[in-house]
Parts: C-alpha cells; structure tokens; sequence
C-alpha cells in the first residue's frame, strides 16, 4: 500500500487539486463490500485526507461526491492503476538507460 500511497491524490491528479488537503490515506474501495467488510489491499485508491472523510469533499459521502466529480471508486481504481503502471515503466527506463 506505501507504493500507492506515494502516488498522491489520485482526486487531484484527475483535476480537482484546489479541494486537497492534508496527507494523502490508502483508502479501501467500498463498491461490493458490505457495511463491516474491507475491501483487499489491491483494490485501494491514493486520496488526500479531504478527499477521504472531509464532506462534502471525501469519497465517504458518495452521493455528493459523485454528483461533483462524476467519478465513481472503481473509476479511481481504474487512474490509480494507470498511475503505477506509468511509474513502474519509468523506473525501469531508469534502471535500462546508461548513466
């Protein structure tokens, strides 16, 4: 979860910068879980604290959240996953080119 953590807020990263605040949390998807279940370690997503549990901000007020950003988690999922491929293909360009 540390290599996705140190992506940022993947909220801001898709535009909504201005609205971030605090440190970025490794945040569980919610999609499919019920009320006491926790999503794997693999299905979480990078946000600021704002974009976590601040309202109307945070991702834990869905319905306000949606309506303003028009991303649901699993679109969040799907850029956080697109973000750490495009590091992980940096990081071996690094490692490949002579120094």
């Amino acid at each position: 979860m540390g290599r996705v953590a140190e992506i940022g807020c993947i909220v801001g990263l898709l535009g909504w910068q201005a609205e971030c605040g605090g440190r970025t949390v490794v945040h569980h998807l919610r999609d499919g879980q019920g009320m006491t279940d926790r999503a794997d370690d693999f299905l979480t997503i990078p946000v600021c604290e704002a974009h976590h549990d601040r309202q109307p901000f945070g991702i834990h007020y869905r319905q306000s959240f949606r309506t303003r950003t028009k991303l649901t988690e699993l679109d969040l999922l799907a850029a956080t996953i697109r973000a750490l491929e495009l590091r992980r293909q940096i990081e071996v360009a690094r490692l490949r080119s002579p120094e």
